[in-house]
C-alpha cells in the first residue's frame, strides 16, 4: 500500500472511532439514563392493576421506531450506495443529522418526552443510515484478501472510541451524582456530538469516492426492492441459510435489547450511580475486545456454528445472572459475560454467514443479513418496554430477553452446515 492508501484506511478507521461516541453516550448510557430518570420520570399509564411508569416503554418505542425506519429504507439505501458515486455525500448528510440531533439533546428538559424522543429517533436514524454508505466503502479501501482484517480493525478502533468517550463523560457523571442533578450531564451530550464531528473529518477529507460499476441512481427505488425480492426468492433454494438468518434475527434482537437497556436497568433497578454505570460499560468494552479476540481464534478451531452456540449459552447465562442480581458486583459479572459474548457472537455470526452464502451472491446475501440485523432491533425493545411497564419490574423484562436467545439457539441447532455448504457449492450463479 502506498502512503495515500494507508492514510485513506486510517481515515476510514477513525470514522468508526467517531461514530461509536453516539452509541455509547446516547443509545446505551448517559442519554438513556437521562431520558428514563429525568425527562420521562413523571410519565405514567393507568393499567387495571395500577399506575405504571412508562419511561422504559417509551425508550423501547424510540429504539424500535428508528430501527424500523432504517430497516424499511435499507434496500433503497443499499441500491443507492451501489449505484451512485455520492456515497460520501450521503454519509455526510446522515452524519450531520446524527450530530445535530445529539447537539440538540441539551435542550431537552423534564417532561418533554415527545421532544426528547424525537431527537433520539432522528439521531439514531442518522447514525444507522450513515453506516449503510460508510460500510459500502469497505470493499474499495481494503487490500486484496484483507477485507475481514480491515472490518475487524474497524470494530476494534470503535471500541477504543467508546472507551475514550466514556472517559470524557466521567467528570460530568460524577458531578451529576454528587449534586443529585441530572442537568449536569448535559455537557456530555455536546462532547459526544463534537467527538463524532472531529474524528469523522479525516474520512471526508481523505477517503476517495470511486465511480460505481454500474450507475443506477435514476432507478434506485425499484432496484432496491427488486434486490430484496430476488434475495427472498433465492433463499428458498438455500434452506439452511434461511434457517440461520431466522435464528440470527431472533438472537440479534436479544443483543440489541441489551445494548438499548443496559444503562437504564443498571441505574433504575440496581440503583447504580451514573459514574458507576460508565465504569461498568468501560469494563464491558474491554471484555468485548478480549472476547472477540479469543473467540475469533476458537472459531477457526471449532467452526462458526459451534462458536455462536457457545456465545448464545453465555448470553442466556448473562440474562439469568442479571435477573438475579441485587448488587452492583453481581451485575458486573453479568456485564462481563455480555462483553465476552457481544463481539464474539457478532464476529462468529458473520463468519457463519460466509459459509452459507453462494459464490457471486455475497453482496446480495450480506445485504439481507444486514437487513435482518436492523429489523431485529425493533421487536426486542418493544417487548422489554411492555413487560417492564406491565409488571412494574424491569427484572422480568430482562428475563424476557432470554426468550430471544433460547429460540435463536434452538433454530441454530437445526442448521446443518454440511448440507448448507453443499447447497451453496452446487448452485450455479443465477443470471442477472
Amino acid at each position: 500500500m502506498n502512503v495515500g492508501e494507508r492514510r485513506e484506511l486510517r481515515s476510514w478507521y477513525l470514522f468508526d472511532l467517531a461514530n461509536t461516541s453516539f452509541t455509547v453516550m446516547v443509545v446505551t448510557v448517559l442519554y438513556a439514563i437521562y431520558f428514563r430518570g429525568f425527562v420521562a420520570a413523571d410519565a405514567t399509564i393507568q393499567l387495571p392493576w395500577g399506575a405504571r411508569p412508562t419511561g422504559t416503554f417509551l425508550w423501547g418505542v424510540g429504539n424500535a421506531v428508528s430501527m424500523f425506519v432504517v430497516g424499511v429504507t435499507s434496500p433503497y439505501l443499499g441500491a443507492l450506495a451501489d449505484g451512485t458515486s455520492r456515497k460520501k455525500l450521503f454519509t455526510g448528510l446522515y452524519t450531520a443529522l446524527c450530530i445535530a440531533a445529539t447537539l440538540l439533546l441539551v435542550t431537552v428538559e423534564r417532561g418533554e418526552t415527545g421532544w426528547g424522543l424525537f431527537l433520539f429517533i432522528m439521531g439514531n436514524i442518522g447514525f444507522q443510515g450513515g453506516l449503510v454508505f460508510y460500510n459500502a466503502f469497505l470493499p474499495q479501501i481494503s487490500p486484496p484478501g484483507r477485507m475481514g482484517y480491515v472490518s475487524g480493525m474497524g470494530f476494534a478502533v470503535g471500541y477504543v472510541g467508546a472507551l475514550a468517550t466514556l472517559a470524557l463523560a466521567m467528570p460530568f457523571a460524577a458531578a451529576a451524582d454528587q449534586a443529585g442533578d441530572y442537568l449536569l450531564m448535559k455537557p456530555a451530550f455536546l462532547i459526544s456530538a463534537l467527538f463524532f464531528l472531529l474524528f469523522s473529518i479525516p474520512f471526508f477529507l481523505f477517503v476517495r469516492e470511486r465511480p460505481p460499476v454500474e450507475r443506477r441512481i435514476e432507478s434506485f427505488l425499484g432496484e432496491g426492492w427488486r434486490r430484496l425480492k430476488d434475495t427472498l426468492t433465492h433463499l428458498g433454494r438455500y434452506r439452511h441459510t434461511g434457517r440461520f438468518l431466522l435464528a440470527y434475527f431472533l438472537y440479534s434482537d436479544g443483543i440489541n435489547t441489551v445494548i438499548a437497556f443496559g444503562g437504564i436497568y443498571a441505574a433504575n433497578t440496581l440503583g447504580m450511580s451514573t459514574l458507576q454505570v460508565i465504569v461498568f460499560f468501560a469494563v464491558l468494552q474491554v471484555t468485548a475486545i478480549a472476547g472477540a479476540w479469543v473467540f475469533g481464534i476458537l472459531t477457526d478451531r471449532w467452526g462458526a456454528r459451534t462458536t455462536v452456540e457457545v456465545t448464545l449459552a453465555i448470553w442466556l447465562l448473562m440474562t439469568v445472572v442479571a435477573f438475579l442480581a441485587r448488587t452492583a458486583g453481581v451485575f458486573y459479572a453479568a456485564g462481563m459475560l455480555a462483553g465476552i459474548a457481544m463481539g464474539s457472537s457478532q464476529a462468529a455470526s458473520r463468519a457463519l454467514m460466509a459459509d452459507l452464502t453462494p459464490e457471486h451472491k455475497e453482496a446480495e446475501f450480506y445485504g439481507f443479513y444486514g437487513l435482518c440485523g436492523k429489523f431485529s432491533a425493533v421487536l426486542g425493545p418493544l417487548v422489554f418496554g411492555a413487560v417492564s411497564t406491565a409488571t412494574g419490574d424491569e427484572r422480568w423484562a430482562v428475563l424476557s430477553i432470554a426468550f430471544f436467545f433460547l429460540v435463536g439457539w434452538l433454530l441454530l441447532r437445526r442448521v446443518d452446515m454440511t448440507e448448507g455448504r453443499r447447497a451453496v457449492r452446487a448452485a450455479a450463479p443465477a443470471p442477472r
